[in-house]
């Protein structure tokens, strides 16, 4: 089996996030080229400030309370020291592994294995797990899971993700602007016009769908690194995969969370839907060769 140099995984999905956001910005110029051909000059520099303008403020909130949203989104509790004191001994290894600041810690009630991290820098961080995920793993799995999350931490996950959501949403935007746009504007001037017409709709119609798809290929990418950085941060992969095993024997669809908050949990919280995640065997594969 050939062998992978975990900081070699955790650069090489960095490049590959990096060129995925890339793409997105692309999409967004093209979009704009497109539409300013079906409209007079300087029109879908408006959309353009309307779309940012929106997305900005709507994000903004988001990303200065990321940890606040998070728990009370799904009920979470302070974990008590004292009640739990194996969580916190494990996070304050990771946290002297790591070099980041000790982040708030949560407890979820739940009887599924999983867990989250939010915040929008270590600083302002939060690690939550389960009621399951604490009954059901065991010292060496609950550290794997912790050290993934501490590593979404590390890896600034979640002002990477808060970024790409305003892209993405600045094509929603942008393409309902448009679209809507269509029903104040009378017919073309010209035939090329009535082109860029037809092609700005179909570019809008698709748009919103490429780039969440998109987006769902950047989160995978950033589980693979938060992988890989707790592999780093414990020097053993086999917590991580005996965790990642469990959780595939359960199954256990959470129903409490949010879309928004999928893609910083551990495993996928919803099945069969669009997956934030890979495919579980996919990770324990690669983890088996870090």
């Amino acid at each position: 089996m050939t062998r992978i140099d975990f900081r070699d995984q955790i650069s090489r999905n960095k490049v590959r996030s990096f060129f995925l956001m890339v793409f997105i910005g692309i999409f967004i110029v093209i979009m704009g080229y497109v539409i300013s051909f079906a409209f007079e000059p300087g029109y879908f520099f408006i959309i353009m400030i309307i779309a940012i303008i929106i997305s900005l403020l709507y994000t903004w909130v988001g990303y200065y309370n990321s940890d606040k949203l998070a728990v009370s989104s799904v009920r979470a509790k302070v974990a008590d020291k004292h009640k739990y004191p194996d969580y916190y001994r494990l996070v304050e290894g990771l946290t002297v592994a790591s070099s980041i600041p000790m982040p708030k810690l949560y407890i979820m009630e739940s009887p599924s294995i999983n867990a989250f991290a939010s915040g929008r820098d270590p600083k302002h961080a939060v690690v939550c797990v389960t009621t399951g995920a604490l009954e059901k793993l065991d010292r060496r799995e609950l550290e794997g899971v912790l050290a993934h999350e501490m590593g979404h931490i590390a890896n600034y996950d979640i002002r990477f993700i808060t970024l790409v959501t305003v892209m993405v949403g600045i094509v929603s935007i942008i393409s309902q602007i448009f679209l809507r746009s269509l029903w104040f504007r009378g017919g073309g001037d010209n035939k090329n016009s009535a082109i860029f017409m037809i092609i700005g709709i179909v570019l809008a119609i698709l748009a919103p769908v490429v780039v969440a798809l998109v987006q769902l290929a950047i989160s995978r990418k950033r589980e693979y690194s938060a992988d890989a950085t707790a592999v780093k941060f414990t020097r053993n992969p086999n917590g991580l995969i005996g965790a990642l095993q469990k959780i595939k024997k359960e199954n256990e669809p959470e129903k409490k969370v949010s879309k928004a908050l999928a893609p910083m949990f551990f495993a996928n919280p919803f099945k069969g839907m669009g997956s934030t995640h890979p495919p579980i065997e996919k990770r324990i594969e690669i983890l088996k060769k870090l």
